[in-house]
């Protein structure tokens, strides 16, 4: 197989480019490195069968090209954390809607064999429910998961209008070694290891006892490429761990003091994936234990040396207009 992967330097496209090479399909990565790095491909150096274009998925010309004799199309190029997206709502809707329309297009006119959209499990907001299920109301609350929203509603019509063997997957708090080293929320696991790795106290939301669907990337990988090589069409999918897990567990496991900061709003108090979709569908089933893959996150731990240190002030700071936009001032 020949694959497309959007976003492919990124922290789950790097994972899911190094698994396709493995598999033994071609793969060419597109990425303009806004949010992805270079390093994270850098041990796939040479590798026969992987070429790099750093480019944007919006430079038509560029890219479309690109997209010749595709068999397989990931798209996971997009913008991504709360905080910018309520700053530069523009910005996120021409990388995560315009960016998403300009793939689908290049891969519905090279005829592309599958297309499998990396959807956020944001655009439940806060649900009424847990287990949370596919047929559950969406609520994005933030302009980041309106934009991957809006996404999936594309993919989603051009499967139904033009024929697109097309799926989503609505990824729950995807963690794993090249985690994104940024952020003051959606990198929750770089923003503790990063504090680790400093001797600074974990800046813990509100009083820890949230709890997240903590999915491992190798997990997250699976499910993507089952979907590819699946043919199910046209359907939307949660992609969970099975089990939800609190804040307080994953200092624990981590190891360190604890400072407590603000609790945010429009954040869930809990996330938790009805998987129950996938797993019927796909055959598909989590395979990391959590503490294992906190364990993995530990033994790696020096990925995270070079990224930021946040602190109370600083995360204050960033989070402002979160607080502001959003409607309640800081508790």
């Amino acid at each position: 197989m020949r694959s497309i992967v959007t976003g492919g330097a990124g922290f789950i496209g790097s994972h899911l480019t190094e698994r396709l090479l493995n598999d033994g399909h071609s793969v060419t990565v597109v990425d303009d490195c806004t949010t992805g790095r270079m390093e994270n491909l850098a041990h796939l150096a040479g590798r026969n069968g992987l070429v790099i274009h750093e480019d944007d998925i919006n430079n038509r010309d560029a890219v479309v090209p690109l997209f010749a004799g595709a068999d397989w199309v990931f798209h996971l190029a997009a913008l991504a954390d709360i905080v910018p997206s309520i700053e530069r709502p523009l910005d996120y809707h021409r990388a995560n809607v315009m960016g998403t329309l300009a793939v689908l297009e290049a891969a519905r006119h090279a005829g592309a064999k599958r297309f499998v959209y990396a959807a956020s499990s944001s655009c439940y907001g806060i649900p009424d429910d847990y287990p949370t299920s596919e047929t559950t109301p969406t609520r994005p609350q933030y302009p980041y998961a309106l934009s991957k929203y809006l996404g999936e509603q594309c993919v989603m019509h051009w499967q139904q209008l033009y024929g697109l063997p097309a799926v989503s997957l609505r990824l729950f708090n995807v963690y794993g070694p090249r985690s994104r080293t940024g952020g003051t929320y959606g990198a929750m696991f770089g923003v503790f290891l990063a504090q680790k790795l400093a001797g600074q106290p974990f800046t813990v939301v509100g009083d820890g006892t949230q709890t997240r669907d903590f999915t491992f990337v190798t997990d997250v990988v699976e499910a993507l490429v089952v979907a590819a090589a699946s043919d199910v069409v046209g359907e939307v999918m949660n992609v969970g761990s099975g089990h939800t897990y609190s804040v307080n567990r994953l200092v624990e496991l981590l190891g360190g003091d604890v400072v407590h900061i603000p609790k945010r709003p429009g954040e869930p108090d809990c996330t938790f994936a009805d998987t129950t979709k996938i797993r019927k569908l796909l055959g598909w089933r989590p395979k990391v234990p959590f503490e294992k893959g906190v364990a993995i996150m530990l033994d790696n731990i020096e990925y995270w040396r070079a990224a930021p240190v946040w602190k109370t002030d600083t995360i204050a700071a960033a989070t402002r207009g979160w607080f502001r936009y959003l409607g309640r001032e800081p508790e």
